[in-house]
């Protein structure tokens, strides 16, 4: 069942705390920009994707490659939302003997389809995935979330590339494009715009849009794809620490934890748009 725009909005919201709890508990983690995609992985879990939970490797589920590892606190979240596990095991966060490590890893965590940490992988992989469904007549879609840093990396362009030649219709790509990677602003370390155009010129239908405004994500997502014969590319621009406004757009908040009184404000923040 579908979630409203509202409702949406709510469980955003509560994931986001439930990250902030994270990493108060682990006393680091990459806060930054798994809120900056958050309200995309929400949709992504809530809206989008043919999936099921209790049988995480139902062969004709669609496959979400969260190649943004260091954000997986995101990614941890949505799923223990969705019941791929029990919330309570969250608390195995960046632990010893613990699961949740602080990148993703396969096999490990029900739903998790790739290890993702050394960036730039997740292209490539969901290319050769998406060429084997149509290989072999299959119906699933393969959805890539990219951070921008990402981007950097000449492999992803080779995979972009790639995707476009095969006309891979069944490849969806989201880039969170917060704008900024660990030391600074990414244009400033390797520019990477016009991003849009350089999606076009690689053979790729694409959407910009607002990626905090819950319903163009909906939208830009039900009309996938936008092309046949083409992959669709959706470039989110985000905000970095989306929804704590201290740390919106400040780099130090790519990896940290909270002071208790920054955690307090944070908190209150963020439980303001649960009571709305």
């Amino acid at each position: 069942m579908t979630k409203s725009i509202n409702e949406l909005i709510k469980i955003a919201s509560k994931l986001r705390l439930e990250i902030l709890d994270m990493v108060i508990r682990a006393n680091g983690g990459h806060i930054g920009g798994a809120f900056s995609v958050i309200d995309i992985m929400t949709v992504l879990y809530m809206n989008i994707l043919n999936h099921n939970p209790k049988n995480a490797s139902w062969k004709n589920r669609d496959r979400l490659l969260f190649s943004k590892g260091h954000s997986c606190l995101a990614l941890y979240t949505v799923l223990a939302e969705c019941g791929y596990f029990e919330k309570n095991l969250l608390e195995k966060y960046a632990v010893d003997d613990g699961a949740f490590a602080g990148h993703p890893e396969r096999e490990f965590i029900p739903g998790v389809e790739i290890t993702a940490g050394s960036l730039g992988h997740g292209h490539s992989l969901g290319v050769g995935m998406a060429l084997a469904g149509k290989i072999d007549s299959k119906d699933y879609r393969v959805f890539v979330v990219s951070s921008d840093g990402e981007l950097n990396e000449g492999s992803t362009w080779e995979a972009i590339m790639s995707a476009s030649q095969y006309k891979l219709d069944n490849l969806t790509m989201i880039i969170d494009y917060n704008k900024y990677i660990s030391l600074g602003t990414i244009n400033s370390i390797m520019n990477i715009d016009p991003l849009k155009k350089r999606f076009e010129s690689f053979g790729w239908m694409v959407n910009e849009i607002d990626g905090h405004n819950m319903g163009e994500i909906v939208s830009s997502l039900e009309k996938i794809p936008y092309n046949k014969e083409k992959p669709s590319a959706i470039i989110a621009n985000t905000i970095k620490g989306k929804g704590v406004s201290f740390m919106e757009n400040v780099p130090m908040w790519h990896f940290r934890a909270p002071s208790p009184e920054e955690a307090l404000q944070a908190r209150e923040e963020l439980e303001k748009v649960l009571k709305k």
